[in-house]
């Protein structure tokens, strides 16, 4: 059997270019005691992707030059000298940009087809929907009454804490780039508003949607739109720093919010969340957010692209908008 996998070749400035990554085959390798070897279906394509080809320090290390592209995905265990990953069974972890990979079974677990399609299980039940859970209810702090805004409020993170504010009775604002994407946070998602930062004034359209001011924004974004949202947060309100998308492609350094003082006079708080912190507890947050899924309370969506071949057009669509939900990359032949 012959393995198709992305090896990062460059780190890049700005947007990755196609000749970030290179396309290579090799022999997949023979499995040895204590590994079992996955065949990929899918995988998971994340923003959080751009800020691993940096040779910086982070919460995690970077992806080396001549490495497989870093990834979350799923698939199916069909060799295996592991006692816990039996032949047949289906697991997800930290498989990378390629076809097949062989594990030893650190930070992969299995997974039940019968529960919930393989896709939600990268997405709604796997590494953005945790990031959601936790974020918005262990960082954010939500209460019912609460005014919560979201941005990259249709993307694979957004769209969950939304839902997931909703369902503890807060008022949620969307923030979106396009008319679709909006409509469908309000017909589809049961947001109570939607705000395109492509077409609206943001800080006019904050106003309008929040005219008593903002208790909890989840930042995904960053820039401009963080500012607007520190300009109207509510005495005590909370700030949770998820990602900065509109950051991770620039060459002219971070943009930094310049309404911090915001947070001093509301007595406000802005924390930073990563989701690995919160491993212990995945298992019971994946239950919950299943019985939602269940009852037809929380949606789960998966934007669904074809190919190893076309992981760099698909990889882009992080970037351009041009998504809906979890992007995912299906690569089982």
């Amino acid at each position: 059997m012959i393995n198709k996998q992305y090896i990062l070749r460059e780190r890049p400035v700005g947007l990755p270019t196609a000749a970030t990554w290179s396309l290579e085959s090799e022999p997949v390798p023979e499995v040895g005691e204590g590994q079992f070897l996955v065949r990929q279906h899918y995988i998971s394509l994340d923003p959080a992707m751009r800020g691993w080809m940096n040779d910086a320090r982070s919460y995690i290390p970077p992806v080396q030059l001549g490495e497989v592209m870093r990834a979350g995905s799923i698939g199916e265990v069909i060799v295996s000298k592991h006692p816990k990953f039996p032949v047949g069974s289906f697991a997800s972890g930290w498989g990378g940009v390629q076809q097949y990979c062989l594990t030893n079974g650190d930070n992969w677990y299995l997974v039940d087809p019968k529960l919930a399609p393989l896709p939600a299980y990268i997405g709604t039940l796997g590494m953005p929907g945790m990031t959601a859970y936790f974020g918005i209810l262990e960082v954010g702090k939500i209460k019912a009454g609460d005014v919560v805004v979201v941005s990259g409020a249709a993307g694979a993170v957004g769209s969950i804490v939304g839902q997931i504010a909703k369902i503890k009775g807060c008022t949620v604002v969307g923030i979106a780039g396009g008319a679709d994407k909006c409509q469908y946070l309000l017909d589809k998602l049961g947001f109570d508003a939607a705000i395109d930062y492509k077409t609206e004034d943001i800080n006019a359209a904050l106003k309008r949607t929040c005219p008593k001011g903002v208790d909890v924004y989840f930042d995904n974004v960053g820039g401009e739109i963080l500012d607007a949202a520190l300009a109207r947060l509510r005495m005590h309100a909370r700030v949770v720093i998820c990602g900065a998308i509109s950051q991770y492609n620039s060459t002219e350094g971070i943009k930094g919010p310049s309404n911090y003082l915001s947070l001093l006079v509301n007595r406000a708080t802005m924390q930073g969340m990563v989701v690995m912190d919160y491993a212990k507890d995945y298992r019971q947050a994946a239950q919950e957010m299943g019985s939602w899924m269940a009852e037809g309370r929380l949606v789960s969506r998966e934007d669904i692209y074809e190919g190893i071949e076309n992981f760099y057009p698909t990889f882009l669509r992080l970037f351009s908008g041009e998504k809906l939900g979890k992007l995912v990359l299906k690569v089982i032949e």
